[in-house]
């Protein structure tokens, strides 16, 4: 291998030479010269080596955030004392799963306004709400728009990434997979980014086969730009209802290219959560820090991102 040659070892070179063809004073004054030099040369070489900054949507590359999700707006005086443990909020765009009202619209405001990142969600059709893969295709496509509208309603930048929330694990039918995509296409028509809310936890299908929802979806949808958010609250590799002092990388949720893994809910799956059942409550909920008393559980996250959906103005 060649030896690189550093810029130094030239200047000093010839100031070795000087010294042996002039006399002192003018040796003394060339030595000036040539610190000069070295000093330039130097400072070339840190700035060639320094690392330039990655184009990337994380505003910290490398570095865990912590937030939460709640189907229930947890109250304006609430958000103080959230905001002392979480970086960011999940913010729904439609009621959530079992809900006919949504109890965060037209709160953005506020939540921002208590220094909250977004994670925005709005909540997908079930397999037995679709009853073929035209009309699915029909529904995917309204739910996208409806979702694009109810962001520019809240006033989100355009561009931001809504997540759908799909509820049921395991492989997609082909019903499932129709309405999943036609809602990215009517999500990104409307100016934003899709997302999908999926399991990340192995799905048992017989005979040795078992399936992971978020990379079945990611394998069927590779022609669209999708972020993920998985969830996977088996313990291990989820730390339970609690917030780790040394906080783990999305990737230990299962799933490499996830952004957000939820690694708690409430209540708790029992049996996913057997090996971690005494950091949750006796009801089995998960409560914040400080907030066990206050009735307000949640749903654990960790993110790359302070702002997964990247929808603060």
């Amino acid at each position: 291998m060649a030896r690189v040659r550093h810029p130094n070892d030239m200047a000093r070179r010839r100031f070795i030479h000087f010294i042996h063809s002039a006399g002192r004073r003018r040796a003394f004054s060339a030595f000036i010269a040539m610190c000069g030099s070295i000093a330039l040369a130097g400072a070339g070489i840190l700035l060639a080596q320094s690392p330039q900054p990655a184009p990337s949507k994380q505003e910290n590359p490398g570095k865990t955030f912590v937030g939460f999700d709640r189907n229930d707006y947890p109250g304006d005086a609430a958000l103080a004392e959230l905001k002392k443990s979480f970086a960011f909020t999940g913010f729904w765009l439609s009621p959530p799963p079992g809900e006919k009202s949504n109890s965060w619209k037209g709160k953005r405001s506020q939540v921002s306004d208590a220094g909250f990142g977004f994670l925005l969600l709005f909540n997908g059709k079930l397999e037995k709400e679709l009853p073929s893969q035209t009309e699915a295709q029909a529904l995917g496509k309204i739910d996208g728009a409806r979702a694009a509208e109810a962001a520019d309603d809240e006033r989100f930048s355009k561009g931001a990434t809504i997540f759908l929330d799909q509820e049921e694990g395991g492989r997609l039918s082909p019903v499932q997979l129709a309405y999943i995509l036609a809602w990215v296409d009517g999500v990104n028509a409307g100016g934003y980014r899709s997302g999908i809310y999926c399991s990340g936890i192995p799905a048992r299908e017989g005979k040795g086969v078992s399936i992971v929802t978020a990379l079945n979806l990611k394998s069927r949808a590779s022609s669209r730009d999708l972020a993920f958010f998985v969830f996977n609250d088996v313990c291990p590799p989820s730390p339970g209802c609690r917030i780790p002092q040394r906080l783990p990388s999305v990737s230990a949720s299962g799933v490499k290219f996830a952004e957000v893994w939820q690694y708690a809910q409430s209540p708790r799956e029992k049996s996913r959560t057997v090996h971690c059942a005494a950091t949750y409550a006796k009801d089995g909920n998960c409560y914040p820090p400080g907030m066990q008393s206050g009735g307000v559980y949640v749903d654990l996250n960790f993110a790359t991102s302070p702002d997964p959906s990247h929808a603060r103005k």
